[in-house]
């Protein structure tokens, strides 16, 4: 018998709460880590990102990218979110980061909502975390349990960010190296990277594989040349959206397209390429619920990634910089 999407909703909820509920208690972090010190936290972060993706849809996926962005260099700390200054060199300016990552203002915002209701509590680190599972929710995707008390870093790398994020012209092996690098699993990176649901990629990253790969769909690379025109350096900041299906809802059309070799990314469409991953991808596009779900429970995992708890770090008044 089918199952509706509100019923899945609810199993979805109930199941994730089991799985983790375990672990949770014995963890670092916990889902009620703010209950009694800042009670309004998760309305006054939903509410202001409902705001900024009412104006901008691209926002949510921007945000959801940050949130990886900052997990996979040192830990979910909220490195990412730290301005370059005189004698302070961020990760914003790696090379993944350059002229890319985006929503910074957004987390302002958010930030100075939070210090309204319940100043010097939610670290800069938890409002990205928050933020990022509101964003897919939003969007039509999956809700899960956020494992909140995290502090912010200090510190930056610049380095280990252009070291640590896999970049769009990875191949399979190195995408699992990647994620492996992090303690998730081949299954987790095919779960993680159905995000491409969503947001716009630009022409430069993709550039070669429309005009030199062979397992692309041709009239779709036919489209993403006409967006893309081939000189070097011309049109390479246009932006084409990584699911032209239904690019601003958070569903398994991303895993459709790759099965007709419409993945955007070079990296994209080496999940289905006759490798390993081939039938993790054919099992999302088959049952949504299958990727809501391991999305979600990946989601959670990459959030364990190294927090700083304690008294390591700080709580930062201004996410752009250190106290």
């Amino acid at each position: 018998m089918a199952t509706s999407s509100s019923s899945f909703g609810a199993i979805l909820t109930l199941a994730l709460f089991l799985l983790f509920s375990e672990s949770v208690i014995n963890a670092q972090l916990s889902t009620n880590y703010y209950s009694e010190s800042c009670p309004d936290l998760f309305s006054t972060v939903k509410c202001t990102l409902e705001s900024a993706i009412a104006k901008e849809t691209r926002i949510g996926a921007s945000i959801l990218r940050l949130f990886f962005h900052d997990c996979f260099v040192n830990g979910c700390d909220g490195s990412i979110l730290l301005d370059d200054t005189s004698n302070f060199i961020g990760e914003k300016n790696a090379a993944s980061n350059r002229n890319s990552v985006r929503g910074f203002d957004v987390i302002d915002n958010i930030k100075s909502a939070v210090e309204n209701v319940c100043p010097g509590v939610v670290s800069c680190a938890d409002i990205l975390a928050i933020a990022a599972r509101d964003s897919v929710v939003i969007l039509g995707g999956p809700d899960w349990y956020v494992k909140l008390g995290r502090r912010d870093a200090r510190t930056a790398s610049q380095a280990a960010a252009n070291n640590s994020l896999p970049p769009p012209t990875s191949n399979l092996n190195q995408l699992i190296s990647f994620f492996s690098n992090v303690g998730l699993s081949t299954k987790d990176m095919v779960a993680l990277s159905g995000a491409h649901t969503i947001g716009q990629a630009r022409c430069t990253s993709f550039k070669a594989r429309i005009y030199n790969e062979t397992n692309i769909e041709s009239s779709f690379a036919k489209t993403g040349r006409s967006n893309c025109p081939r000189p070097t350096g011309s049109g390479d900041n246009n932006l084409v959206s990584l699911d032209i299906q239904t690019p601003t809802c958070f569903d398994n059309s991303y895993y459709k397209n790759l099965l007709q070799k419409r993945g955007l990314l070079h990296s994209d469409q080496q999940l289905f390429n006759g490798g390993s991953t081939d039938s993790i991808v054919r099992s999302y596009s088959n049952s949504q619920n299958s990727f809501h779900f391991d999305f979600a429970v990946a989601m959670i995992k990459m959030g364990d990634i190294k927090p700083l708890t304690g008294s390591k770090g700080e709580i930062r008044k201004n996410c752009r910089k250190r106290n």
